[in-house]
């Protein structure tokens, strides 16, 4: 009798800012809510070209968003150009008995509401609760290695292989985990995963990102 060995179960790991939202980042949302598009583009700029850290990035943002409100971050989430399909890739990653996850350096606040659209796991830096009553603690905030750990942390929390990761993202944050996951889409990204990638990706649907995967594991 012969016995068909079950598949691996695989986690998928999902950027946020420019992968889930594109052209976009939960930072430049909430501050068009607060009328501060201007002030969080520079400070998007020294972050990209200049070197600003994770941490100092999430100093100075926090001093711009002083009289955030819960109301501000629904109405930044609910706004933000989502790529279309996301409730369904993850409806499927599920059904076939496989994780998905979010890891993004951007605000839990606003990162853990995808657990509402069917993520398994949502992982942001930790802020103070809105409205802030609390500084930024600099040890909270993420940085690129940071998302190798947690994909760690979570492939055990899962019992799932490293092997059998699949990482979707579009930039330098992202890069760290494509080097060591064998399964990666580029998604509508730029240079800094130019040749990290094992696909590419460039639109505004998830589901045909996630086809790519499915029908590379045919």
């Amino acid at each position: 009798m012969f016995h068909v060995k079950p598949p691996r179960q695989r986690l998928h790991l999902f950027d946020l800012d420019g992968t889930l939202i594109r052209g976009s980042a939960a930072a430049v949302e909430i501050s068009r809510q607060l009328g501060l598009s201007d002030e969080i583009a520079a400070l998007e700029e020294s972050f990209l070209q200049r070197g600003l850290t994770p941490d100092e990035f999430a100093v100075r943002a926090h001093a711009l968003w002083s009289a955030l409100t819960e109301a501000q971050v629904a109405a930044a989430f609910e706004g933000a150009p989502w790529l279309a399909g996301i409730r369904e890739v993850w409806a499927d990653i599920r059904e076939r008995g496989d994780r998905c996850a979010v890891i993004s350096l951007s605000p839990d606040f606003f990162v853990e509401r995808l657990l509402d659209w069917g993520a398994d796991a949502a992982h942001g830096s930790r802020w103070p609760a809105v409205p802030f009553t609390e500084p930024i603690h600099r040890p909270s905030i993420l940085d690129a290695r940071a998302k190798v750990r947690i994909a760690g942390r979570l492939c055990v929390q899962f019992g799932v292989d490293p092997v059998d990761c699949v990482a979707y993202g579009d930039s330098m944050s992202d890069a760290e985990l494509f080097a060591i996951v064998p399964e990666t889409v580029a998604v509508n990204a730029d240079h800094h995963l130019a040749g990290l990638s094992r696909h590419s990706y460039v639109g505004g649907d998830l589901r045909e990102a996630y086809a790519l995967v499915q029908n590379s594991a045919a």
